[in-house]
C-alpha cells in the first residue's frame, strides 16, 4: 500500500468516510476497474484534499459547488454531502451551500442536489432542517 493510499483512506476516515455511498460506488467498480477506486483515494484524498490551506468543511463545500455544477453526479453528492456533514458542517450550511449554486447552475441541478440532501439526511434522522433565523 502506497503512502499516498494510506493518507487518503487516513482523510477519507476522518470525514466519515467509512461504508455509505462512496464505498458502494467504489465496489461497484471492482470487475471492470479495481484500480479506479485506488486512484481516486490516492489523489483526491491522498494528494489534494489532505493538502492545507482549507479546513475539510470548507474543503467540502468546494467539492459540493463543483458537482452541482456538473451535474448529473447525485452519487458523489451523497458521498459528499455525507463527508460535509462528517466534517462538521450543519444541514442547514449545506441547504445553503447548493441555494447559492442556483444562479450559476441553474434550478434543475440545484433542485436534484437538495433533493440528495434531503435523503442522505432523512438517513441521518437530521430533519427537520431549521432555516437560518434572519434578524
Amino acid at each position: 500500500m502506497s503512502t499516498r493510499y494510506e493518507r487518503g483512506l487516513v482523510r477519507q476516515a476522518e470525514l466519515g468516510g467509512a461504508g455509505g455511498a462512496r464505498e458502494r460506488a467504489y465496489d461497484a467498480l471492482g470487475d471492470i476497474a479495481p484500480d479506479l477506486p485506488r486512484l481516486a483515494v490516492e489523489f483526491a484524498y491522498g494528494d489534494i484534499h489532505a493538502r492545507p490551506g482549507l479546513d475539510a468543511g470548507r474543503r467540502e463545500l468546494v467539492i459540493l459547488g463543483v458537482l452541482i455544477g456538473l451535474g448529473g453526479l447525485e452519487s458523489q453528492l451523497d458521498a459528499h454531502i455525507g463527508s460535509a456533514l462528517g466534517a462538521g458542517v450543519q444541514p442547514r450550511e449545506v441547504v445553503e451551500a447548493i441555494i447559492q449554486a442556483a444562479p450559476y447552475a441553474g434550478f434543475p441541478r440545484t433542485l436534484a442536489a437538495m433533493s440528495v440532501a434531503r435523503r442522505v439526511f432523512d438517513e441521518r434522522g437530521l430533519l427537520p432542517v431549521p432555516p437560518f433565523i434572519k434578524e
